[in-house]
């Protein structure tokens, strides 16, 4: 089973948007790391997200490229400092390949705890819209691939016309 890890894209301060919605550069960098995402084959059954309007619109355009068969979800226990001890008990059960996106310190806690049994022990560094892709071997995790979207780049510029 694979376990994509995102945490959501650059948001707007509280003061700005109390909403916390995703920036335009928050947005297009989540639109690079799906267009990533599909060029190097990933494939979910399902993305959740904690309901957070920042979550929720990470998974949305995640969503728009990675098209997963059962579609997106918001779920509880998957907000900042949420308890993470639920979600890797839960994840015993999954089969199908599930992205979550949600937030730190939430994310690294959770890496902690399933790759190295502690959840203060941080063990990978998100960048927003970053992706971590973990993989249950028999009951253990790994880390399988960390994608930054700093290493992603931006779209090729076009090329000028010299006259």
């Amino acid at each position: 089973m694979e376990l994509f890890l995102v945490q959501h894209g650059e948001s707007k301060s509280e003061a700005e948007d109390p909403e916390r919605s995703l920036t335009e550069r928050g947005a297009e960098t989540v639109r690079r790391m799906a267009t990533w995402a599909v060029r190097v084959s990933v494939k979910v059954a399902q993305i959740r997200h904690s309901g957070k309007k920042r979550a929720e619109q990470t998974a949305a355009i995640l969503a728009e490229q990675l098209h997963p068969s059962k579609g997106v979800l918001a779920v509880t226990g998957l907000n900042p400092n949420d308890e993470v001890h639920p979600v890797a008990q839960g994840l015993r059960g999954e089969q199908e390949a599930l992205m979550l996106v949600g937030h730190l310190p939430f994310l690294s806690r959770l890496v902690g705890l399933l790759v190295v049994g502690d959840p203060l022990q941080e063990v990978v560094g998100f960048r927003y819209a970053g992706m971590v892709c973990l993989a249950r071997q028999d009951s253990q995790w790994i880390i399988r691939w960390v994608m930054l979207p700093e290493l992603v780049g931006t779209a090729p510029a076009k090329e000028e016309r010299l006259s």
